[in-house]
Parts: structure tokens; C-alpha cells; sequence
């Protein structure tokens, strides 16, 4: 899993058209990886402001306003890829349009779930 961290005084440091040049490169980042079978999911996170904290109290549901922790970066946007080695992994996280920014976090995923029974099914 690739995690892009976003920073609002960053972003509003960087040139509209800049901006625009990075949703373009991101778009094809995202159509090459599709095709290469690497790129399993691309998902761009809502504004920090828009998450809830969900926690039981007494067994029911207490909701708050987010986000959890206080700091001026926050989860952007993350990508699922399927790749056969952590070099790989690697690569493509220095592909991403943004890491001239800022860096991207490269996390192994160790575990999935089985969809069809929920059961753990070991490292994925």
C-alpha cells in the first residue's frame, strides 16, 4: 500500500497550474499502472475536516468530529498495488507525481481477509 500524505500549506504553496499538471501526471500514473495489472485501487481521501470518530460507550455508539490525531498532515489518498517484490514497490512509490513534494509512505500488507468467510487468510 502506497500512502500519500496531503498538507494544506504545501498544496496552497504550489501554482494552479502546477496543480493542474499534477492531476494530469497522477491520471496517467494511474492509467499505466492499471494496465500493468500493478495498480489495484486509487483512492483519494476526503477532506480531514469530513471524518468521524466512531467509539462504543456503554455499547452504543459515541460519534465525534475527527480527525484522530492532531497535526497539520493528513491521509490524502493511498494506492493498492500488487507487485512482486518491495523493489518494485519501491519504484513505483518514486513514480508517484507528488514525491517530488513530499514522500509517500510504502507499507507491506500482511494479512487479507477472505471475502467469502471473513476468516484471516495469512500473508497476503
Amino acid at each position: 500500500m502506497l500512502i500519500i500524505y496531503g498538507n494544506d500549506e504545501l498544496w496552497n504553496s504550489v501554482e494552479p497550474a502546477e496543480q493542474q499538471r499534477l492531476f494530469a501526471a497522477f491520471d496517467e500514473f494511474n492509467k499505466s499502472h492499471y494496465a500493468s495489472g500493478e495498480l489495484l485501487g486509487a483512492y483519494g481521501m476526503a477532506d480531514p475536516a469530513a471524518t468521524k470518530l466512531v467509539r462504543l460507550r456503554d455499547g452504543q455508539p459515541a460519534v465525534t468530529d475527527g480527525p484522530y490525531l492532531e497535526t497539520k498532515e493528513y491521509l490524502a489518498s493511498w494506492y493498492l498495488i500488487d507487485v512482486d517484490s518491495e523493489q518494485r514497490a519501491l519504484e513505483i512509490a518514486a513514480a508517484l507525481p507528488s514525491a517530488v513534494y513530499q514522500p509517500a509512505e510504502v507499507w507491506p500488507i500482511l494479512h487479507e481477509a477472505s471475502s467469502e468467510t471473513g476468516a484471516d487468510m495469512g500473508i497476503a
